[in-house]
Order: C-alpha cells, then structure tokens, then sequence
C-alpha cells in the first residue's frame, strides 16, 4: 500500500463519528451456543432476542450476537465453546449437552444454561438456589417427567400393552428419561421398548421397528435434535398410524397428537433475561437456577380423528390446550 493511501484510510477512520467508534469499541458480545439449526430453533433465538430486549438490550443496537449452532453434530461442541471463548465473548448461553462443553472451555466468563438434565447432578452447579462458579440459567427438569409421559400415554389409551421409547442415544439428559419411565411402565405392568436414534435415517428405521414391535403408542423424549426434526417425526407418526406423544406444543401446532411440557421458547425468554442481568453486572452465583412452574398438556383433535383414535373425556378435561 502506498503510504499517501495509508494516510487516507487511517484519515478516514479517524472522520468517523466519535459516537459510533465508541459503540463498536464497548458494544458487549453475547455466545449463543445451541445444539440444534439456526431453521429448528429460530422460534427459541427470536425469544432469546426478546428477553435480552427486555432486559434493555437490542441485537444490532447496544448488545451482538455470535451464534454457533451444532446442528445436531453434539462432537463440535468443544470447538464452538473454545471459539467463543478466543472471542471473549461477555457471557456465554448454552443448552442442554453444549452448557457441559462451556463449562470445560472457561471458568471465567458468565455462562446461562438452559438444561434438560438435574444442573447439580451434571456438576454444572452446586445448588439451584446457590450455583456459584460462572454459571446459573434453567432446569427444564425435562429428565424428570418420563414417568408422567407414560402414565399419559395409559391415559390415553387405556388398553396399551407395549410403548415405544425414541431416544437420542448422545444425549446425557435421556438416561433419568429413561429410568423414569421404565419404573412408571414397571408398575403399570406395560412393556417400555426403547429406541435409538441420532440421524435423520435411524429415525425412519426406529419407527419401522416400532411396528415390528407392535407399539401402541410412542413417546419422542425431550432432545434438541428431535425438536430440529419434528416435520419430519410428525409426517412418520401420521403415515405408520402410531398415536406419538411429544414434549413441547410446537409439535402438536405441526400437526402432531399431544404434548406434554414448559413452554421452551418462554424458558428461552428468561434465558435472555438473565443474560441481560449479567451483562449489567449481575454474577451468575447470585442467580438461582430457574424451574418451570407449570406443565401444559395440548391435545390435537384432528390428529386424533386421522388417527382413528377417540380422546378419553378425562384427559380432555385435564387438557391446557386443545386444537380443532
């Protein structure tokens, strides 16, 4: 470069407004680490978005963003949350399997999780009303309700004799999942087939085994990867005729039978409402760890109707949501 050419650009920079260099110089820079697409949980970012905007922070205007999604791939966690770090991001906010791959990249820089599995059990935290260390954020307790899933699936068909389980084998939140459902099957005396599945192809061939196994019902545990392949998951529940019970209302809005679970995109608001709070100076020790306070069950009648299958008055009266 010529050195009058150097002059100029530097000349240049020096004309911006002292205003705006100011703002790119201080701006702080939130790490959005997620386990699923930027297509799958767009829904859960706009949320995100809304709770750091209520918290006075505006994607663009005083607060960025740095978004690394894993796309279901959970082996590049490590590398995501290294990057964020190198970035020096102000806080960090992870889900589920990406909040452990944080953990291990930093013990300085704040961390807000939103997690499926026990947060103390996972080391992430030593307790939910004191954390301490760098991170805080919110229990979906999602580990903690198979037991209710099966009971629901009892409950809406009475007769059922054996359920099939689909799981995402490299998923740490699926094993108390797993055991919750087994003791709730146990003692129904109802058989609990569990199946694997972490690729687009392997979830095809856990609904044809769930046929071969002769399931009456199947129950989707609560997975990131799922909730990014729900089009698909409904489209297979609706042409194998398996009534499916879901974890989250945006699979029974897709077309799906019934769910049962905390609403994920308001967990997500609060998320960015507590990524707010730190990045006002708040210490995430400071922060107890959330829990969802209300569990809604939202049923699909004309799901139910396709499927041949009549809704016990019972279950409808329980029901927090009910489309027609």
């Amino acid at each position: 470069m010529r050195r009058r050419d150097f002059i100029a650009l530097v000349g240049g920079a020096a004309t911006l407004p002292l205003a705006a260099r100011a703002q790119q110089a201080t701006m702080p820079v939130v790490g959005f680490l997620n386990a699923a697409s930027p297509e799958g949980y767009a829904r859960y970012a706009a949320s995100f978005r809304q709770g750091l905007k209520e918290s006075g922070y505006s994607e663009g205007d005083n607060v960025a963003i740095e978004y690394r999604w894993a796309e279901g791939h959970y082996d590049r966690f490590q590398d995501l949350a290294a990057d964020l770090v190198r970035r020096k991001v102000a806080v960090i906010v992870a889900n589920t399997q990406a909040a452990l791959a944080a953990k291990a990249a930093t013990q300085s820089i704040p961390i807000v999780f939103l997690t499926a599995f026990d947060p103390v059990k996972a080391g992430l935290v030593e307790s939910l009303n004191r954390p301490s260390g760098n991170m805080t954020g919110i229990s979906l307790m999602s580990g903690e309700l198979g037991g209710r899933n099966v009971g629901l699936i009892r409950e809406l068909k009475p007769a059922v004799t054996v359920i099939a389980l689909l799981v995402n084998p490299g998923s740490p939140a699926v094993a108390p999942f797993i055991e919750d459902a087994q003791r709730a099957a146990r003692t129904l005396g109802t058989q609990l087939s569990v199946l694997n599945a972490g690729t687009a192809a392997e979830i095809e061939a856990a609904f044809a085994a769930s046929l071969q196994l002769r399931a009456g019902a199947l129950i989707v545990a609560p997975d990131a990867f799922f909730l990014a392949r729900r089009d698909q998951l409904v489209a297979l529940a609706a042409r194998h005729g398996i009534p499916t019970l879901y974890s989250r209302r945006e699979w029974v809005d897709a077309g799906g039978l019934m769910s049962y679970g905390a609403s994920l995109a308001d967990e997500y608001r609060q998320a960015g409402l507590y990524a707010g709070k730190i990045l006002k100076g708040a210490k995430p020790a400071d922060l107890p760890v959330l829990q969802p306070t209300k569990f809604d069950i939202v049923i699909n009648l004309n799901t139910a109707k396709a499927l041949g299958l009549e809704i016990p008055p019972t279950l409808l009266a329980i029901a927090d949501a009910v489309i027609e």
